[in-house]
């Protein structure tokens, strides 16, 4: 069995493949779960919930292989997560190889919207927004709720906190914040528009072009981001770190750490790391 690529970014553990046109799958292990499929490598089979960005093949293909070898192995039922516009599609295509494989294929599918808000545990929230790509796309914010001491308290000796504590008067906040937020294919217009993406702890965002082999402007035709348009608003990026993904095949694991060397300007190049495929 292959070893299950591993990257970490900003204290965050994700496990992920991403080619564009090929395969994405990306997983936060501390999550318990996934953006897209890809075509299911076989370490994803264990990730329990799949938050799918669109319908594109090389995002959602490997469905069936997931849902049907998590029955085979006597896993719990998946749920997976399914903008609107794809939700008959999904439970339809499910229906057929239902039919096809003789098998009950156990899930949950939940439909969502750019807006929706769900908790999956305490203090955490997974929330939908809309990214902005040639097919109907959404993006997903991993939500984290923290107490921490009230801003006015900072600075204080331990014993005058704690003694007003015993008062009875509250002396934390509840503090949410985006710990990840991944955009899936998109163009740089969500970066612009969804101010979660940009205040993330960690940003996982595709870049999918990264030289004038592709113009700036067929890059944005496609949907996709262009190393180009990130250089460009390199100060919109509040992100403790940045995860690079969905490279085109043309270019190999050196050429793209290259080129992010010359390209990124100081102060963004030390946040940003390319998730590099292992085939490279």
């Amino acid at each position: 069995m292959k070893a299950t690529p591993s990257i970490t970014v900003a204290g965050i553990q994700v496990r992920a493949v991403s080619v564009a046109g090929t395969e994405t799958c990306i997983a936060i292990p501390s999550w318990k779960l996934a953006f897209d499929i890809g075509k299911c490598p076989d370490w994803a089979v264990s990730v329990p919930r799949i938050l799918f960005t669109h319908g594109h093949a090389d995002h959602m293909g490997g469905i069936v292989h997931h849902v049907a070898s998590r029955s085979m192995m006597r896993m719990p039922p998946p749920e997976y997560v399914v903008p609107a516009e794809y939700y008959d599609g999904f439970c339809r295509l499910l229906d057929v190889w239902r039919e096809i494989d003789h098998s009950e294929l156990p899930c949950t599918v939940r439909s969502v919207v750019p807006g929706d808000r769900f908790a999956v545990g305490k203090g955490k929230a997974i929330e939908v927004f809309r990214s902005v790509h040639r097919a109907p796309t959404v993006g997903y914010a991993l939500m984290r709720t923290k107490r921490t001491l009230r801003p006015d308290l900072i600075g204080l000796a331990g014993a005058e906190i704690a003694a007003l504590a015993r008062t009875g008067e509250s002396v934390h906040l509840q503090v949410e914040a985006p710990e990840v937020v991944f955009c899936g294919d998109t163009t740089i217009k969500v970066v612009e528009q969804v101010e979660l993406v940009r205040k993330a702890k960690l940003l996982i965002l595709e870049a999918t072009f990264l030289d004038d082999r592709v113009p700036v402007d067929r890059a944005q035709k496609t949907g996709h981001v262009h190393l180009d348009h990130i250089v460009a608003r390199a100060d919109l990026f509040e992100n403790e770190g940045i995860l690079l993904t969905h490279f085109s095949a043309r270019y190999g694991a050196r050429q793209i750490e290259e080129i992010l060397n010359e390209r990124l300007p100081d102060g963004l190049r030390e946040r940003t790391f390319p998730l590099l495929s292992p085939q490279k």
